[in-house]
């Protein structure tokens, strides 16, 4: 019996079993959110005030996720029993959730767990007491899994947006904070009508209902309008004259400037040195990813050239090491950290040509550590600093133009005051946009569709006439140019760089934000440094608990899309080449049940 068919004769009994494995998984996550603390801690803010506090979003979205995990496994065209399926998922997974609540009335699990409170448990019994409380979380459950089931059956012209509106009202809630100070900074010109849309969309600790339903609706509905009139607005594009086409890309390119050009003016300075990470991530990911995404080479010790080029630039400019300051630009000090930088890809690429996988990856380990031992050792103390790092290190100053605090009158804005972190996020772009224009230009070339063949299979490609030597050392030399241009922007940006600020870390984060937007794909690993860069530093006022967020999502994310957020093609293809034969039709719920 093939694998088509066994899956088709899948009976009811087992589907429920699987709902139940899965509900089970979601009560134990459920459990330990609420043994964590996060319940109380939550339970001050409201996404929509007076009626969704966070503690119970938290909740709902797990039991929601769970059922609609458990509807989807279950590959049936029975809608009745995908009903079912939802329901009893959730049902367990808030079964676990009351089994704690009834404990925690008879035994003192405070002693074991300290959050386990009386505090605790009035939260997860909505106030009402064990008995009553302990019905309607089990309601809650049941009705969450039946929604997800409800969800999951509609057509994705119809769920789609349905999920981008649910979605929309979630981030604005616990971005609530975030946004208010936001909208506080921005210029004169915008703050009043920001301000009064604040004030519409927010009232006390949450999103306001009617707020809450306008974002809801606006949001789904340009999502729907999209997804029925984009392709048509695109063959529209194309039927253009020349010269009209032409019209609109210039139309597109003007807006994409002034979208990267508006952040330092809008934003603010904190808001702002958020960006800087996120750009200096990219900036690293984008170079990583043609030695990880291109070529193949799996490399664990990239922070090494990010802190070559750091230590280049701030042992030329310094003015606090041992040595005089020799060079006093960081302009001219840039180009020798980054020749530094590519020099020491080659010295590493060198004697790792033969090796692959795990092997590659422990040498270039070993070396991401040599360099950080390096730096706070005290061979190196009168060069670099040791463990006291390298100060006063320059700062890129244009001729006039002095980095540091500046005030600026722009025409309907007003005075625009800018500091260090807005400055530099006009380097750092600049830097990511000739990082983007290169593995572009470089993907599409002789030399990408060499490293691609590499990345493939080596003995195939080496028998086809590939070069392996060079072509793996132009992969580490270009690589490692972006990351040593990442550390001299890092260490004039602070002023000062340290050991510490180098360790294996840094390379995990890169190589992460590469895996989780997409291998070989170049918008991927922009949207990855905006969701594990940027995201954890928007949820640091749940202090602890945004690296369980991050830890959390990471996982999700290699269950749900293991190809990444914004993969590329081919390397979706890989990972789905199946599913055309295999995937189930959606459940048409115009038939009749279980047809």
């Amino acid at each position: 019996m093939d694998k088509l068919h066994a899956e088709r004769t899948v009976t009811p009994l087992t589907i429920l079993r699987a709902g139940i494995k899965i509900g089970l998984i979601g009560g134990i996550v459920a459990v330990l959110t609420a043994l964590q603390g996060m319940i109380q801690t939550f339970s001050t803010r409201d996404v929509v005030s007076g009626i969704l506090s966070m503690s119970q979003t938290l909740l709902l979205i797990t039991f929601v996720g769970t059922a609609y995990g458990a509807v989807d496994r279950s590959r049936s065209t029975n809608r009745l029993l995908m009903l079912v399926v939802g329901a009893l998922s959730g049902f367990i997974s808030s079964l676990l959730l009351v089994i704690l609540i009834w404990l925690g009335s008879v035994v003192n699990l405070g002693s074991m767990f300290i959050n386990a409170t009386p505090q605790l448990y009035e939260l997860l019994t909505f106030k009402r007491g064990v008995a009553t409380g302990s019905f309607i979380q089990l309601i809650f459950g049941i009705g969450a899994g039946i929604a997800s089931a409800l969800i999951y059956l509609l057509p994705s012209r119809a769920r789609r947006p349905i999920m981008a509106g649910l979605v929309t009202i979630l981030a604005f809630g616990f971005f609530q904070d975030w946004v208010i100070r936001t909208v506080s900074n921005t210029p004169p010109l915008f703050r009043f009508a920001l301000e009064s849309a604040s004030r519409f969309v927010y009232v006390g600790s949450g999103l306001a209902t009617t707020g809450a339903i306008v974002l809801f609706v606006l949001i789904a509905a340009l999502y729907f309008l999209w997804a029925e009139k984009g392709s048509a607005f695109q063959g529209a594009v194309n039927k253009l004259s020349p010269a009209g086409r032409r019209a609109y890309q210039v139309t597109i390119g003007v807006v994409l400037i002034l979208i990267l050009l508006s952040p330092p003016v809008f934003l603010g300075i904190e808001n702002c040195e958020i960006l800087d990470n996120v750009g200096l991530f990219l900036l690293m990911g984008l170079g990583l990813n043609i030695v990880v995404g291109f070529a193949g080479l799996l490399d664990l010790g990239y922070v090494a050239f990010f802190a070559i080029g750091a230590y280049t630039v701030g042992f030329l400019t310094s003015t606090e090491l041992a040595h005089p300051q020799i060079m006093g630009n960081w302009w001219a000090a840039l180009p020798f950290g980054l020749v530094v930088a590519v020099l020491a890809g080659i010295l590493l690429g060198v004697p790792v040509l033969k090796m692959r996988g795990d092997y590659l990856a422990i040498v270039t380990l070993g070396f991401g550590e040599i360099i950080r031992l390096l730096a706070g050792s005290d061979l190196l103390l009168p060069l670099l600093g040791g463990a006291q790092g390298t100060r006063s290190i320059a700062r890129p100053d244009i001729g006039p133009i002095q980095f540091g605090f500046q005030r600026f009158t722009l025409p309907l804005l007003g005075q625009i005051e800018f500091q260090v972190q807005q400055e530099f996020y006009y380097l750092i772009i600049a830097g990511c946009l000739l990082a983007v224009f290169v593995a572009v230009r470089a993907k599409n070339s002789r030399l990408g569709r060499a490293w691609m063949a590499v990345r493939e299979d080596e003995d195939v490609a080496q028998a086809m006439g590939i070069n392996l030597v060079a072509t793996k050392l132009a992969a580490f030399a270009m690589g490692a140019f972006f990351g040593g241009l990442s550390g001299a922007l890092q260490a004039s940006k602070l002023g000062s760089i340290f050991p510490f600020s180098f360790n294996f870390i840094v390379s995990i984060n890169v190589l992460s934000l590469i895996i989780i937007g997409g291998m070989g794909s170049i918008p991927g690993v922009a949207a990855g440094a905006f969701l594990l860069i940027g995201l954890p530093e928007l949820l640091r006022e749940f202090a602890e608990y945004r690296l369980l967020f991050y830890g959390a999502a990471l996982v999700l994310m290699m269950l749900v899309r293991p190809e990444g957020f914004w993969p590329e093609a081919a390397r979706k293809r890989e990972l789905h080449e199946a599913e055309p034969s295999e995937a189930e039709p959606e459940p048409d719920l115009a038939s009749p049940a279980g047809a």
